[in-house]
């Protein structure tokens, strides 16, 4: 509970907060309505009972549909009950309530379970998805660094990462989390930082460099000066982050909810003047059975389930119900690069040969990375071995050099594949070709090694990250439904703007950090803009939970990511969110056009109600004739395609 939750519930009179947990004792212990088991137990039960109704309606000397409305109907109202009691609150449950009870009074107990089956299924899913999004802050925290290596006097000892002082002298040996941020005081090493950036790639680090709290060491040993500890380090701050960015979430009003205060006080109203006035309680009764139809209720979860299967069959898992909702109201769709927009894995994209073949050259870098653990040099080694269908041989004498490259012998001769600084130490001169090529693959945001044979330079490879296939159809086809696409990426200037330039996208933020990310989007809902955010990594968490909407990538995305969004793409291909979008937009206007038939049909049932032209039984009967027509409008959504 945040400090201004807490405020809020001090300020209640204590009469209600008893009120409020007598009645959710009664719930837990009589229905056991907060035990996600029974209530699957209850369901299950519940539909069985609603098919037996149909099936075998003269088995029990009650109806079946009865079982239905105690299991799921009951709880219900007592929800319905707490709030009005509680909080005047008066929302869909209300109308759920009334439905339900003058269903009851009339005698269509069927039409009463399958309501509040109905509406009861939606609530599980909505405590499913509380409970996932539970875990996924859970298995954040999970990644938290929990012991450091200190040294004092030259004596090393494990300690919590807690209890870590500032300026203190912390070592980190490969494999190992770093537990604070800090500057590197000894050592070398390649540091995996996709936690914080999401960017594949390690990054070569030594003596002066800053790291950060979250990331992984992969290979030397570094010693570091401590900056920021505990709960001031950058990992500490990130979960910080993803704990509280869902309570600056915008959460959409349903239109059953903003319509049901009006709706109950105007249907009271009448029912209350109807009997006044003509002294006959069953045009009363009738009045409130066709003013609050199952059909009013109905209008929003039967379109939202129908478009959550189509999107479904689209590679989309919706994990929260009100989502689809949302999406309507989308104006930017934010993208991270590595692993969204990109594969997220580096490739080789060209192979240059200042002397003999290319192949030979290809072949003779392959042989002297086959044995390194580097990302970039098992990339190159993989990228071999599928172009050619054959395992490069292993060289002899391998030498990794931390920070510049490898080294190895390969047939009697000596072979260097690394960066410039490598070539320079070793004595070998670059030909200003190669350099000038480099320049320009590193101005696309791609890696270039150089690959020397006996010191001279024979050719270079060059490695990049690239763009899924779908990737500029997506963005493209966002732009003609309105949409503006936005990179938002961890990666450096040169790389974020040379992916969006091949996309078509014009706005990009480079080297964001996941307060970055989070800060653009408040700065632009805060325009009445909203933000479509689509990531993959753990970085990428709190953007997902605070964002407007939030798509993680299901496939190669981490399961944090997945926790903290609102849909998951099951295959990884961003080109259908197009169709995501434009169903969710047909969906409202599926949503609008069944509550204005319920509410067109209830103002004419009503009509007649009062002029007693419509008794209990007709009355009854509009009451199912519309439910079943929202129902088939809604179902029409499941075969629902977009228009190219």
């Amino acid at each position: 509970m945040s400090s201004e939750e807490a405020v809020a519930v001090s300020k209640r009179p204590t009469w209600k907060i008893r009120l409020d947990e007598a009645l959710h004792n009664f719930e837990d212990s009589v229905l056991g309505f907060g035990g996600m088991t029974r209530d699957i137990i209850f369901l299950i039960v519940s539909a069985v009972a609603i098919i037996l109704s149909f099936a075998a309606p003269d088995v029990l000397p009650f109806d079946w549909a009865w079982i239905a409305i105690v299991l799921c109907g009951l709880p219900i109202v007592l929800e319905a009950v707490v709030a009005l009691i509680t909080e005047f609150d008066i929302k869909a449950d209300v109308l759920v309530s009334l439905a339900l009870i003058a269903s009851i009074v009339i005698g269509e107990y069927d039409a009463a379970g399958i309501v509040a089956f109905i509406m009861q299924i939606g609530g599980f899913l909505e405590e499913v998805t509380v409970k996932r999004s539970r875990a996924g802050i859970e298995r954040l925290v999970a990644l938290t660094p929990r012991t450091a290596r200190l040294v004092e006097n030259g004596v090393e000892r494990v300690v919590d990462a807690k209890d870590v002082p500032a300026n203190a002298l912390v070592r980190v040996l490969p494999g190992e989390t770093i537990a604070v941020d800090g500057v590197i005081v000894s050592g070398s090493s390649a540091v995996d930082t996709s936690v914080m950036t999401g960017e594949s790639l390690p990054v070569d680090v030594a003596v002066g460099d800053e790291v950060v709290s979250g990331s992984i060491n992969q290979f030397g040993s570094i010693d570091i000066r401590a900056t920021h500890i505990g709960e001031d380090s950058s990992f500490a701050r990130m979960v910080r982050l993803v704990q509280s960015a869902d309570a600056g979430k915008a959460k959409i009003v349903r239109t059953a909810d903003a319509w049901a205060t009006w709706i109950v006080v105007i249907a009271l109203s009448i029912s209350i003047l109807c009997y006044l006035i003509t002294g006959e309680i069953i045009r009363s009764v009738t009045v409130l059975v066709v003013f609050c139809p199952c059909a009013l209720v109905l209008a929003t979860p039967t379109a939202i389930v129908a478009a959550i299967g189509n999107a479904t069959k689209h590679g989309f898992l919706t994990r929260q119900g009100d989502a689809l909702e949302r999406l309507a109201k989308v104006t930017h769709v934010a993208f991270d690069k590595t692993g969204t927009l990109t594969h997220g894995h580096p490739e080789v994209v060209e192979v240059f040969a200042e002397q003999g073949s290319r192949e030979e050259l290809y072949k003779l870098a392959a042989r002297a990375e086959r044995r390194s653990e580097h990302p970039l040099g098992q990339a190159l080694v993989s990228c071999y071995a599928a172009e050619f269908g054959e395992a490069a041989e292993p060289a002899e004498d391998f030498e990794l050099k931390l920070g510049r490259g490898v080294s190895a012998q390969i047939d009697g001769e000596t072979v260097l594949v690394g960066n410039e600084e490598m070539m320079h130490e070793a004595g070998i001169s670059v030909p200003p070709s190669c350099l000038a090529a480099a320049q320009a693959h590193a101005e696309q945001g791609h890696t270039t090694v150089f690959v020397s044979k006996d010191g001279v330079v024979v050719g270079y490879v060059a490695l990049a990250d690239t763009v899924r296939e779908d990737s500029a159809s997506a963005v493209s086809n966002l732009k003609e439904i309105g949409i503006k696409p936005v990179l938002l990426t961890g990666d450096n200037e040169h790389a974020a703007n040379a992916i969006a330039s091949s996309l078509g996208i014009s706005e990009v933020h480079a080297n964001c950090l996941p307060a970055d990310k989070l800060s653009y989007i408040e700065k632009t809902e805060r325009n009445n803009q909203y933000v479509c955010m689509v990531g993959d990594g753990v970085n990428d968490a709190p953007a997902l939970r605070r964002s407007f909407v939030g798509v993680a990538m299901g496939g190669v995305g981490s399961d944090i990511a997945v926790d903290a969004s609102d849909i998951a793409l099951v295959n990884d291909s961003v080109g259908e969110l197009r169709h995501l979008i434009q169903l969710s937009r047909h969906t409202i206007r599926t949503i609008k056009v069944n509550l204005t038939f319920a509410m067109g049909i209830n103002i004419l049932a009503t009509l007649l109600a009062v002029l007693g032209l419509l008794g209990p039984v007709a009355g009854a009967l509009v009451h199912n004739v519309g439910s079943v027509i929202v129902i088939l409008n809604s179902s029409l959504l499941l075969g629902w395609k977009a228009r190219k």
